[in-house]
Order: C-alpha cells, then sequence, then structure tokens
C-alpha cells in the first residue's frame, strides 16, 4: 500500500493516489476506499485494478487537512493503509484508521535569500560619503 500526494501550485488542493499492492490486496477483486472525504461511504470510491494486479485511485482532496480513511476489500474486510502518514483509534471500533496528512512541509527560502545576497548595498550619497570622511579625520 502506499500514498503519493502532490500539491496544486497554489498549495489549496492536494491529489492523492491511494494504492493497494497486489500483496496487500491478498487476492481480492474489488477494493473500495472509505473515509473522511466521501462520509465514509463503501461504495462511493472504487479502487480500479491494474495489470499488475495492485489497485488504485486519485482523489483531489483539500491542503492543509488530515483524512481518516480505511480499505474495503470484496465488501466484507476492513484493511489499513500499511504505509499511512499516521494512524488514529477509530471511534465505533477497537480499531485503527489510516490517516493521510495533506499538509505541505515547509520549504526554506534559499531563492529569497540567494536573491537578497544578490542585490548590491544601498549607496550612500555623496553629500553622505564627504561628511562621514570629514568626521574621521
Amino acid at each position: 500500500m502506499a500514498l503519493k500526494k502532490t500539491f496544486s501550485a497554489d498549495g489549496k488542493k492536494c491529489k492523492v493516489v491511494f494504492t493497494v499492492k497486489k500483496d496487500a490486496a491478498q487476492g481480492a477483486k474489488t477494493i473500495s476506499i472509505a473515509g473522511d472525504f466521501n462520509s465514509w461511504s463503501s461504495t462511493e470510491t472504487p479502487l480500479k485494478k491494474a495489470k499488475d494486479g495492485s489497485f488504485s485511485v486519485e482523489l483531489e482532496l483539500d491542503a492543509g487537512k488530515e483524512y481518516q480513511f480505511r480499505y474495503l476489500l470484496d465488501g466484507s474486510r476492513w484493511d489499513n493503509d500499511w504505509e499511512a502518514d499516521k494512524y488514529i483509534p477509530a471511534p465505533f471500533s477497537s480499531t485503527d484508521n489510516s490517516v493521510v496528512v495533506c499538509v505541505e512541509a515547509k520549504k526554506d527560502a534559499p531563492a529569497k535569500k540567494a536573491a537578497a545576497e544578490k542585490k548590491p548595498a544601498a549607496k550612500k550619497p555623496a553629500a553622505a560619503k564627504k561628511a562621514c570622511a570629514k568626521k574621521s579625520k
């Protein structure tokens, strides 16, 4: 299982590809995902089966939030994502829910720093230079 996240240029949306690999699917014929993003519907968001036996679906979610979810295999068995960002105890059972965190990592601003370093120092007017020179004598 795996989560792949891509953020929009404006940082407001997060596309997440949810993937259940062949070995994790354990021979399942169908897999769907239920979570905060689809009101925990077990049928609304099916994953598509690939030729390699894995299943996946891409969802566009609001960035800046966390979403709990679980996979439903063959309509009868619930499973978590083995590579989820974290896990939270489920409120209605003795299991955990997987969580995808749609928060973009903070980027350092080396470009801004480099641009500031390239700017030439502000030049003092000639009159100010002469005044400084007279004081130092």
